[in-house]
């Protein structure tokens, strides 16, 4: 059992040299700028597909438009050639110009309308084009970031490794219904899940053992429980 307090006192230290190594990443400039960088990517991701959508909106609008004035430009040229056939009655010739000038109207209004469409998408294509411009400039930023991030940290990453490594180590020589309770009080007391007996006082909440309860702690298993803070104790000095 002694050999499994040693573990478990050592576990307790990796996650706490992992919890500061991690703090020490987070606080680096670049960490916080990196975050910044995502949030500003994330945010301009959304703004590039509202202008996609727009940009094919205005092109879905003027293909339509497009679409009718090609039909009333076939239909204007088959009337205009239906008018020079001899065999035509004058009646019928006024029909047809009347037709001719009712197609020259609606293309007349189609063109009038195909104007600001156009307009607007070489204004939605210059709004698109803006924002990858600026999307491009972030991902080289974010890049740049990263490696400085990567360059600046690799002390710091490479302690991370070495601690994790040692960890899973560590961790199999504990028994798993102690790693258990282990993990649940890491994860209760924010990192702080197993403390000493250094005499009668418990080496984290600091409470001083009455007598009865240092004499039941003594007689009791090396790993054991804080009956103040109920962190996982380890009573016998290693």
């Amino acid at each position: 059992m002694e050999e499994v307090a040693s573990a478990l006192l050592r576990l307790q230290e990796i996650d706490l040299d992992l919890m500061r190594a991690k703090a020490q990443l987070e606080a680096m400039p670049q960490a916080a700028k990196l975050i910044s960088a995502s949030q500003a990517k994330k945010k301009l991701a959304s703004e590039l597909k509202r202008a996609i959508g727009a940009r094919k909106d205005i092109e879905i609008d003027i293909a339509d438009l497009q679409d009718q004035h090609a039909a009333y430009e076939r239909e204007r040229l088959e009337v205009k050639a239906s008018i020079d056939e001899s065999s035509r009655t004058y009646k019928e010739v006024q029909a047809l110009d009347a037709k001719l000038s009712s197609l020259a109207k609606k293309l007349e209004k189609i063109e009038f309308n195909l104007g600001p469409l156009l307009d607007k998408l070489e204004a939605a294509k210059a709004s698109e084009d803006k924002l990858r411009a600026i999307a491009a400039r972030l991902l080289a930023e974010e890049e740049s970031l990263k490696k400085s991030f990567s360059e600046d940290s690799a002390d710091i990453q490479a302690r991370i490794a070495d601690l994790n490594a040692e960890r899973v180590t560590v961790v199999s020589e504990i028994t798993e219904d102690i790693i258990a309770r282990y993990d649940a009080a890491a994860k209760r007391f924010g990192g702080l899940a197993v403390e000493r007996l250094h005499g009668n006082v418990p080496s984290t909440c600091r409470v001083k053992l009455q007598e009865e309860a240092y004499r039941k702690l003594s007689r009791g298993p090396v790993i054991s429980e804080c009956p103040y803070c109920h962190r996982i104790l380890v009573v016998e000095e290693l």
